[in-house]
């Protein structure tokens, strides 16, 4: 199978989440077809093995609604924030 550079990203999502680093954000310009597979289509599996992943796609491309983009990195920073402190509440 080959892929070119779309696998280098799973990798390094992947390299991210062991090195301490769970929230990502997967940025994807005008349809990018190696992001679009293997990056996005690879979330799923990628969240299933690490479950504290904290992952988000945004396309960013002429049809992309502006809304929509802050709205999924507000989400995300959402989540991200509760995670920290739910982290720092069972430190003692």
């Amino acid at each position: 199978h080959h892929c070119g550079e779309g696998w280098f990203l799973t990798a390094e999502m992947i390299d991210m989440i062991v090195s301490g680093i769970p929230n990502i954000v997967c940025v994807q310009p005008f349809g990018c077809l190696p992001n679009h597979v293997t990056g996005k289509g690879m979330m799923k599996e990628i969240k299933r093995n690490y479950p504290h992943a904290n992952i988000t796609a945004l396309d960013y491309d002429p049809g992309a609604s502006e809304v929509n983009q802050l709205n999924r990195l507000k989400l995300m920073l959402s989540v991200a924030f509760a995670d920290l402190h739910k982290a720092n509440a069972r430190q003692p």
